[in-house]
């Protein structure tokens, strides 16, 4: 029986260790490494990451440290733990730690290494239209995301995923490949052999404010990308008369969507040819940002770079979110106004 230690921090992790939890026959997680309770609200609460609150509920140990230093060791040593499992604990594992554990540490990264290292491997696919994704369970390294591979699994992406589904996905897929890994080496005494990373290497950061701003000069394909993959959080971005609006969810307007964008109003200027659309683009000329028209069946059409987008789910800045529909009825002077 593997004695596991789990690192894990965010809601998917949390998934991830409920799963390897469950029914578990070949390891046993003996403890949890999750980041400390972060302040949350007006009155600042300490609210536990969602990994330490799913290990309190099955009685599993959990340690908070705010450095992996000396007294963190102890701790976990003292819980004698084999192997260490880790998915998006967010440190980096000195060789001192790595030395706790008997089988050394894996973890699981949701992208098809090399390819998209670093933080953000699931945001990347998205914001870049990759078609295919796929998730690794990797040899814990010291460098970043350099390890062995030892399990990885290619995930087909079909233009609606949001990062929120996908790294659900992963999380739920993640632990069945962990469990395989976890079952040879408790069969077999050892990791499986690891493949060396092949080809380019290519690296994600830590999302800024700013990245989620929304360029309308886009297209709205690149556009429905980008609020896609900042959704749910941090959500995509805009500004209408100066003040943040996130934009939650959109779509490419199509075919006959596309038509009723231009035959209900296109009210932006109301005293021109209001469809009158520029022959290359096949756009209705506006500058790109600019909220066309509404429709209560399809949603709000904004103009883009090339095409429109389809803006079906919004919130205003200290507001709660709400439907296209609902958000017209006290946004009157939207139509015509450019967001930027």
């Amino acid at each position: 029986m593997i004695r596991v230690l789990y690192a894990g921090s965010p809601s998917a992790s949390a998934t991830t260790f409920s799963l390897l939890a469950q029914n578990a026959t070949d390891y046993e997680i003996v403890g949890v490494l999750t980041n400390p309770a972060s302040a949350q609200g007006r009155h600042k609460t300490p609210v536990p990451t969602p990994v330490a609150t799913a290990a309190r509920e099955r009685g599993i140990p959990v340690f908070t440290p705010e450095h992996l230093d000396a007294a963190c060791r102890e701790q976990i040593t003292a819980v004698s733990p084999d192997m260490l499992v880790c998915f998006a604990y967010g440190h980096i594992f000195g060789p001192k730690f790595l030395a706790l554990f008997k089988y050394g540490g894996i973890n699981l990264h949701p992208s098809l290494l090399p390819k998209y290292r670093g933080a953000t491997p699931v945001n990347a696919a998205i914001l870049n239209g990759d078609a295919q994704t796929g998730i690794t369970v990797q040899r814990l390294a010291l460098a970043m995301d350099e390890g062995d591979i030892l399990a990885q699994e290619i995930v087909a992406l079909h233009g609606t995923e949001t990062a929120g589904s996908l790294l659900d996905y992963s999380a739920l897929r993640g632990a069945e490949l962990i469990k395989h890994v976890l079952a040879h080496c408790a069969t077999y005494n050892a990791l499986p052999d690891g493949t060396a990373q092949h080809g380019e290497a290519s690296y994600t950061n830590v999302i800024a404010k700013n990245d989620c701003h929304i360029n309308w000069e886009k297209s709205a394909q690149e556009i429905d990308a980008h609020v896609r993959a900042y959704s749910p959080e941090p959500s995509a971005w805009t500004l209408a008369d100066g003040e943040q609006l996130k934009i939650l969810e959109a779509h490419v307007a199509q075919g006959d969507v596309e038509r009723v964008a231009c035959k209900d109003s296109c009210a932006y200027d109301t005293k021109a040819a209001a469809c009158e659309t520029d022959a290359a683009s096949k756009n209705p000329v506006a500058p790109s940002g600019t909220v066309l028209s509404f429709h209560k069946k399809h949603g709000i059409f904004v103009k883009t770079g090339n095409g429109l987008l389809v803006v079906t789910k919004l919130q205003k800045q200290g507001k709660r979110a709400m439907d296209a529909a609902a958000f017209m009825n006290g946004a009157r002077d939207f139509v015509g106004m450019l967001l930027k």
